[in-house]
């Protein structure tokens, strides 16, 4: 209740914990599965801070942002006279239209230090809030894809992330298996390399029984009769 009637700040913090809980949720890693609040440039340098960036294992990023500003929906929800409500909802309909607009001006696929997909998500975290809006207005979602957002609640948000989840374990087992094959065909090499040694040393442990046995057999012969060993030398 407070979120929903307190100031911008306090909404905003709000939205953002709740996605950062659903982050956390999926599977996701504060660090090295998602960043937040990455202050980033355009190509005219001017600065933006979206709310979450989600790294994907192909080197793409997915940009969150989240959406609060829902005084309007509290109002309507709490109002006893339907002529307000219908004004309430009009209002709250006419408050997620203009934060599409204001996302889509920023543009966050054309900012330096991402890779971000043609699409921003729009996270509205009251989920009943996101439905009675596309109830009443059927075309609001298609308005935000021609903006290159795709709004979501919390459940189409958690099914998401719990996706690119998924293909972190995959890929991370990948990488696992890779960096084991790798080490293990290092270790192949040392192998084969530590028995060609020993087989080097076997063959000279060899010639040099060999020479030794030949220099016992000179030692061991008895000369000629009649031949002293200096009249030979």
């Amino acid at each position: 209740a407070l979120a929903l009637k307190g100031d911008k700040k306090m909404q905003g913090n709000w939205g953002e914990l709740q996605l950062e809980m659903i982050l956390e949720k999926a599977g996701l890693q504060d660090g090295i599965h998602y960043r937040k609040e990455v202050s980033l440039k355009d190509d005219e340098g001017s600065r933006f801070r979206p709310d979450f960036i989600i790294n994907l294992t192909d080197s793409k990023h997915l940009v969150i942002d989240s959406k609060v500003s829902l005084i309007a929906y509290e109002q309507y929800f709490n109002a006893d006279i339907e002529d307000d409500k219908n004004t309430y909802l009009k209002a709250h309909i006419q408050a997620l239209f203009n934060h599409i607009n204001q996302l889509g001006n920023k543009n966050y696929q054309k900012l330096h230090g991402i890779n971000s997909p043609d699409y921003i998500i729009l996270f509205v975290p009251i989920e009943p809030a996101l439905y009675l809006a596309l109830n009443k207005d059927a075309g609001l979602y298609e308005k935000a894809l021609n903006t290159n957002i795709v709004l979501v609640s919390t459940g189409t948000l958690l099914a998401t992330l719990r996706t690119i989840s998924y293909i972190w374990k995959q890929e991370n087992q990948k990488r696992n298996v890779i960096e084991i094959a790798k080490e293990s065909g290092a270790l192949y090499d040392k192998f084969v390399g530590f028995l060609n040694d020993m087989e080097g040393i076997g063959k000279k442990l060899t010639d040099a029984q060999s020479d030794y046995e030949e220099a016992m057999k000179k030692l061991s012969t008895s000369p000629k009769k009649g031949t002293t060993i200096i009249g030979r030398i």
